[in-house]
C-alpha cells in the first residue's frame, strides 16, 4: 500500500473538483448499481495519472454541458478493497491503474484502459470523455 502522504496530494486534485471518493466496497456497490451515469477515476501514483488522466478527466468534466450524475475516484494501491469491487464490475476488462469507468443504470458504457492514457495528452482523453458523456449522459 502506497503511504497517506503520497496519495493525498493526488487524491486531493479531483476531490478539490468535486470528485467523491469510494473507499469501501460497500460504497462501490451502492453507486456503481444505481440509477443514473457515474464516472470512475481509477487514480495511480504512476506519471501518466498526473499528466495525463487526472487533468483529461478534468478538463471533460469543465468543459461539457453533459456531465455524468456522479463524479467518483478511488485510489489504486491504497483504496483497496474499494478498487477490488470496482475491478469486479470493470470484467472481462484487466485490472488497470489509472483508469477511467462511465457507468450507466448500473451497466458499464465506455472505459479508457491505461494503455490509453499512456502517451496520450490530457486533452485527448478529455475529447474521448466529452463524447462518451454526449452518447450516455
Amino acid at each position: 500500500m502506497y503511504p497517506a502522504e503520497i496519495v493525498l496530494p493526488m487524491k486531493a486534485e479531483l476531490t478539490d473538483n468535486g470528485f467523491n471518493e469510494l473507499v469501501t466496497p460497500e460504497e462501490v456497490e451502492k453507486t456503481l448499481t444505481g440509477a443514473g451515469t457515474t464516472l470512475v477515476m481509477i487514480n495511480s501514483v504512476c506519471g501518466c495519472s498526473a499528466g495525463s488522466a487526472r487533468p483529461g478527466v478534468l478538463m471533460a468534466v469543465n468543459n461539457t454541458e453533459k456531465r455524468p450524475d456522479n463524479l467518483t475516484t478511488s485510489f489504486a494501491g491504497f483504496d483497496v478493497d474499494a478498487i477490488k469491487k470496482i475491478r469486479e464490475h470493470l470484467l472481462p476488462y484487466p485490472p488497470s491503474s489509472p483508469a477511467i469507468a462511465l457507468f450507466k443504470d448500473g451497466q458499464l458504457v465506455h472505459f479508457i484502459e491505461r494503455h490509453q492514457i499512456e502517451g496520450r495528452p490530457a486533452q485527448a482523453i478529455a475529447h474521448n470523455l466529452i463524447a462518451a458523456f454526449n452518447t450516455y449522459c
